[in-house]
């Protein structure tokens, strides 16, 4: 066994190495995604709770707030009743408010739902594709975005409170009367 030790340390050395350079090189090369005020959003297709399949495109000419969520998330749970009641305020001016669930099951995405009493659009996110191409780090993350599919604003992080929402909303309907 002695006479494999040192052939044994190089082969692990070698593993090491090459697993490492692999991760390094992976951060340094592989682009990531980040957002900010002025780009368009980008496009998503994602299935809802309703069974119905939603794409961006489909929010296209009325101002949209986009809110990334997850109920293992004790912001998003706590600013989920204040993006419902700026939905109920806001949705009969042309306010589209969609939330996109982080990744859990449909079962528990429901039960959430039904218990804080959520009647906006809720996508699922079940592949992380969308939240790779909005660049998510933390949660809960919400864009604004004008009718003409720019991003006005972006909130990392929370909860906001009622009134900040409806501040950046107001702004979102300035911008689209201008």
């Amino acid at each position: 066994m002695k006479r494999y030790r040192k052939p044994i340390q190089y082969v692990i050395l070698a593993a090491v190495l090459l697993i490492g350079g692999y991760a390094i090189g992976q951060s340094f090369f592989t682009s990531k995604t980040v957002l900010t005020t002025g780009n368009a959003a980008p496009e998503f297709e994602l299935l809802g709770l309703d069974g119905q399949v939603h794409d961006l495109a489909s929010y296209q000419g009325k101002p949209l707030v986009l809110n990334f969520w997850g109920s293992f998330c004790p912001p998003c749970r706590d600013e989920m009743p204040a993006l419902q009641a700026q939905y109920d305020k806001w949705k009969d001016k042309g306010l589209q408010l969609v939330g996109i669930n982080l990744s859990e099951d449909r079962v528990s995405v429901n039960s959430f739902v039904r218990a804080y009493g959520v009647h906006f659009p809720i996508l699922l996110d079940k592949n992380k594709k969308t939240e790779k191409k909005y660049g998510l780090k933390e949660y809960p993350t919400t864009y604004f975005i004008t009718a003409d599919g720019k991003i006005q604003d972006i909130v990392i992080g929370g909860p906001m409170s009622e009134e900040t929402i409806g501040t950046r909303i107001e702004k979102l309907f300035a911008s689209d009367r201008q």
